[in-house]
This record gives C-alpha cells, structure tokens and sequence, in this order.
C-alpha cells in the first residue's frame, strides 16, 4: 500500500471532519445531521491505530475499512461511529457486541457504557483483541469465544445490542436477551446487500425495525446451524 508517515493529531482531526462530513450526506438516510457530541469524543479518545495490523498503522485513520486477519475487517470509522449513535448509550447501560474483530468498537463503547460484553466467534481474532484492550487499560469489557448469534445469555438483558456482522434476518435468541425499552443495532440481509437495521423493544416487549442505511458487512461466522429462527 505504499509507504506513508502518520501525523496522528492531524489524521485524528482529518478523520473526525471525514465523518462530520458523511452524516450531513447521509442524513436523507439516517436522519441525523450530525452525532452527539460524547459519541464523536469517544471516536476521538480511542486510538484506531492500535487496533490494526503495524503494517496498515499508517492507514488507520483513513475513512474505510481495513484487513484484520482471518478475512475480517475493522470497520469504517464513519460506521462505527453512527452505529454507536444510534445505539443511544447511556453511562450506565450494559451493552452486548457480537463480532469483537479487533476490539475497535468495544473500545468506543467502553467509554459511553458501563460495561461491554462481546464475543467473537474466531479464536484467534479474539485473543488479539484481548492483548489490544488489556494493553491499552479498557477494564470494562467482558470477552467471549463463541458463536455469536447465540449472544450471550449469562448477562442479558442488555440495554443495548450492536452485531458487527451481516446475519440474514434478527438472530431470535438476541431479541430475547434484549431488554424492554433497548435497542439492537445490525446489518442485515444475505450477501452484500445489506441494510443497516435498528431494532426496538419498547416496555410492553413488542419489537419493531427501521431500515436507515445500505452498507456491507462480512458475513456473521460460527457454528450455529439453523438461520432460520
């Protein structure tokens, strides 16, 4: 990819301008013109090149995804930052992410939530991830290796549920785990024509979706068997 030599408060600001950028063109989509101002700093405050690989440090803060090994990808700033908002987190919200990757977006959300549990269904991604959080002092996030469409039901409910993978429809068991008054965020559909979906459980259980953005995922890996429910 070439050589280049990062200049990280000046990457981190071009970067932090990139996504203001993207949400103004992309609000006839989502309906945000811009994100909260704790979302954007929390972007800000993690530092993305230490979740890359050393030879794509360099790229770290270019606005898109980058390989991580084992045919995943960390993900565009610009998504990691909406998806996060539209979570809404709150300071003490307990919050479950499915597909750990490189702990990128763990991490973001370790500075909105009071806890995060993740999981990631390769072992090896998952370990990395591991070493990147407990080397950089991110003490509120909980680690798992599993299959991730079956979330984690030792912690549910959780006030918030974001799935950084594509699954073809809303896995049923994380709507269980959801708890009334949350919301799930996920990309959905087969193959590369997804559809950022937000989900909702209001007080009384009953769930609804809202379709708000195209975007591509890699595919939700692990051993579960039955898509169907």
């Amino acid at each position: 990819m070439g050589n280049r030599v990062l200049d990280l408060t000046a990457a981190r600001a071009q970067l932090l301008r990139e996504i203001e950028r993207e949400v103004r063109e992309t609000a006839s989509y989502t309906g945000r013109t811009k994100l909260r101002t704790q979302v954007m700093d929390a972007i800000a405050d993690v530092p993305r090149e230490a979740f890359v690989p050393t030879d794509l440090r360099a790229f770290a803060y270019d606005n898109r995804p980058l390989p991580i090994g084992d045919g995943q990808t960390i993900s565009q700033p610009y998504v990691v930052a909406l998806m996060t908002d539209l979570l809404d987190p709150a300071a003490d919200h307990v919050v479950l992410e499915i597909g750990t990757g490189s702990g990128y977006q763990a991490a973001v959300l370790s500075r909105l939530v009071r806890r995060v549990y993740t999981v990631e269904a390769i072992a090896p991604l998952s370990e990395l991830a591991a070493a990147h959080l407990q080397r950089l002092g991110y003490d509120n996030i909980e680690m798992r290796v599993a299959d991730g469409y079956q979330g984690w039901p030792e912690h549910a409910p959780y006030d918030g549920i974001i799935v950084t993978a594509a699954a073809p429809h809303v896995p049923a068991p994380l709507l269980e785990q959801l708890r009334p008054g949350g919301r799930m965020v996920i990309p959905v559909n087969a193959g590369w024509a997804q559809d950022l979906v937000v989900v909702t459980k209001d007080a009384a259980g009953k769930v609804t979706q809202e379709s708000v953005l195209p975007v591509a995922f890699v595919p939700l890996t692990g051993p579960h068997t039955d898509m169907r429910n």
